[in-house]
Parts: structure tokens; C-alpha cells; sequence
């Protein structure tokens, strides 16, 4: 297992969501598919939302891999990388192709993210993520340090009191 950008883990996740949130409950593959078209559509114009989201959704379902540790290694960096690189180890066929195209030549750095992170929602058991998650982050945590351990004084809590139970 390899330790990859918090950032990248995030956009996987992100991926997840976004996917499970377009299909609903029971899953509509026609919404989904519509979703698809219109994101591929936007980029192989040479437009679309520039987002790594957006764009590892329009390319999850069309993208091909053929350096998966190469690109667990670009996944180490979220800011700068070769995204000349990550394009060689990716590729589109057919209509989606276009897309791929337009998408790394229009955008190269958001493009380069998207890859990456459409590769690490595809292969979810190769790498490892940080858990950041609340329940993880308090584990260990005995509360506040700065807090008094003698708790509260008479004076202190009788402050709060009202002048008529005096």
C-alpha cells in the first residue's frame, strides 16, 4: 500500500460521492449516463467546469491505465507533477478520445489531477489513505490539556446563581 496526497484521497472520495449522489437511490443509470454525455461533450469542445471533480467524473468511466505505479507515484504530489507524464500512462478510446485531448491540452494541471484521481477511485486497493476522520483524530485524545483537574470552585459556580438563593 502506498501513502498518497491527502488532496487526492479527498477527490477520490469527492468521485465516490458524486457518482453515488448522480445514480440516487435506486440507481438511475439513465440519469447518470445523461450526466456522462453532457460532461464529455462540454470537455471535447474545449470547455467545461474547471474542476478536478467534474473532470475525474467525465473520464472515470472511459479512462485506461497503463502505468498504475507510475501513477501511484504522481500521486504523491497534488500541486505541480509532469502532467506530460500522467498523460502517457492514461488514454481514452474512440469518441471519449476527443475529450481526453481537449482535456489535457486545455487544461494540463486540472487535467493531470483528474487522471490521478480517477485512477485512485478505479483502484481503491492500492493505495493507503490517512484517516482523518473525527472518530480517528480523537483517538488518543484525553480532552483539553489546559483544563483544570481540580474542576469547579464554590466561588466560581456561585457566580452563576441567582442573588435570590443566596
Amino acid at each position: 500500500m502506498r501513502k498518497v496526497h491527502p488532496e487526492f484521497a479527498y477527490q477520490s472520495r469527492e468521485l465516490e460521492g458524486q457518482i453515488e449522489g448522480i445514480l440516487g437511490d435506486p440507481p438511475n443509470r439513465k440519469n447518470y449516463q445523461m450526466m456522462q454525455s453532457a460532461l464529455a461533450s462540454e470537455y471535447a469542445s474545449g470547455g467545461g467546469i474547471e474542476d478536478v471533480n467534474m473532470m475525474s467524473f467525465a473520464l472515470v468511466d472511459h479512462i485506461t491505465f497503463s502505468n498504475p505505479k507510475g501513477l501511484l507515484a504522481e500521486a504523491a504530489e497534488y500541486e505541480g507533477g509532469d502532467p506530460a507524464a500522467v498523460f502517457a500512462m492514461a488514454s481514452c478510446e474512440g469518441e471519449a478520445g476527443k475529450m481526453y485531448q481537449a482535456m489535457t491540452q486545455n487544461h494540463p494541471e486540472l487535467a493531470r489531477q483528474a487522471i490521478i484521481a480517477a485512477f485512485l477511485f478505479k483502484h481503491p486497493r492500492r493505495w493507503d489513505d490517512d484517516d482523518q476522520s473525527l472518530e480517528q483524530l480523537s483517538r488518543n485524545d484525553d480532552g483539553d490539556d489546559d483544563q483544570d483537574e481540580d474542576g469547579v470552585t464554590d466561588d466560581f459556580a456561585g457566580m452563576f446563581d441567582s442573588e435570590d438563593n443566596q
